[in-house]
């Protein structure tokens, strides 16, 4: 059955006849729409090309398991925190945020505009699981998550017990699991724990979680564009922060899936899940892993409306995550390129979600 009643519910992929985008129950894979298909992509619904992913939202009129406010910041705290070691200085200038080639045209990928930002840091890795921790331990931040009692864990990585307890079926995406007590410190349910996963990307972080964290560090999330910036290490126009090719040689150079989602991992990358921060090279600009491994969030609201500028949004219902995660490929969802992007409500987390924080200069 479907969930009405669980607090993290998922958006139903349209049912409306678009030859962009099918579900195929046997192979379990969607298409991508085809440049010939631009003018119907978006009839599809927002979930088209994303199979899930990028869809799962929470009921915003469940009331939540602990009372109070999420976070309690300590000001006198930030001040150790806001240096900018292990940040990269991203050189300010004009560069080309968006495509003209855009693969995903519901995700409004295009069109490529030119943006001028201003030297700004970013941090060079996501956040860890470390840091996170140390953040939890001087403010008793309370993640969404733990607030609402749930998230989202990939089929297959319960434990027995805990995968006996799940007893609803998230019917457009069923392996999207809702598991009571997972969080960033049970990633996987309330059996696991993170203690040899410490440098390891935090997960089950909510946005409101990350602009936390970066509130007490005495940084911020980055914008879209500056995001996308650094992706690109002053590459315009590729697909990836390294070039155009997945691999370089026979090399993985960022934690996406291999085999055939989301029943065979054939783990030709070495991992899993997540990967340890920092375990492929970085790009031009020394930054690491800004495709791959984790979905992160950055500052905007969802528009599919793009300033000339780049200017993001004033308002809006969504927030952009950027950068793909493990649980990608070309079959599913094909967002690990610097321009895609989706969107998701702000109080959403999962497995396969975290965060970097950049600081201006």
């Amino acid at each position: 059955m479907t969930l009405p009643l669980f607090p993290l519910l998922l958006c139903i992929l349209l049912s409306s006849s678009s030859s962009n985008l099918y579900t195929d129950p046997e192979q379990e894979s969607c298409s991508v729409p085809s440049p010939g298909d631009s003018g119907t992509a978006e009839t599809s619904g927002d979930s088209a090309g994303d199979c899930g992913c990028g869809s799962l939202k929470r009921d915003t009129s469940q009331t939540s398991s602990i009372p109070g406010e999420n976070t309690k910041l300590l000001v006198e705290d930030t001040e150790s925190q806001s240096s900018t070691d292990n940040m990269v200085l991203i050189p300010g200038g004009v560069f080309k945020m968006g495509t003209d080639s855009p693969i995903l045209y519901m995700d409004a990928e295009s069109p490529a505009r030119n943006v001028n930002l201003p030297d700004y840091y970013i941090d060079q890795h996501e956040v860890t699981n470390f840091q996170f921790s140390e953040f939890i331990k001087q403010t008793n931040h309370v993640t969404d998550a733990q607030r609402f009692g749930d998230s989202f864990v990939l089929e297959g990585l319960l434990s027995a017990e805990e995968d006996a307890k799940v007893q609803n079926v998230v019917q457009a995406a069923p392996w999207w699991l809702p598991v009571r007590g997972a969080s960033w410190d049970h990633p996987e349910g309330i059996d696991t724990d993170i203690t040899d996963r410490m440098h390891h990307p935090v997960v089950h972080v909510s946005w409101n979680d990350a602009k936390a964290y970066c509130s007490w560090a005495g940084k911020r999330l980055p914008t879209e564009a500056e995001f996308e910036k650094a992706c690109q290490g002053g590459k315009d126009d590729s697909l990836y922060p390294w070039g155009d090719d997945e691999t370089v040689g026979e090399a993985h150079q960022a934690n996406i899936w291999q085999g055939k989602f989301p029943k065979e991992n054939t783990l030709e990358d070495g991992y899993k899940t997540t990967a340890p921060v920092g375990s492929y090279p970085g790009n031009n600009y020394k930054v690491h892993d800004m495709i791959g491994n984790v979905w992160e969030w950055v500052e905007d609201w969802w528009t599919t409306h793009h300033s000339p500028d780049g200017a993001p949004p004033p308002t809006g219902q969504e927030k952009v995550k950027k950068g793909g995660s493990f649980m990608c490929t070309k079959q599913y969802c094909y967002r690990y390129r610097c321009p895609a992007r989706t969107k998701t409500s702000a109080d959403t987390t999962g497995l396969n979600v975290g965060f970097r924080c950049v600081k201006s200069v």
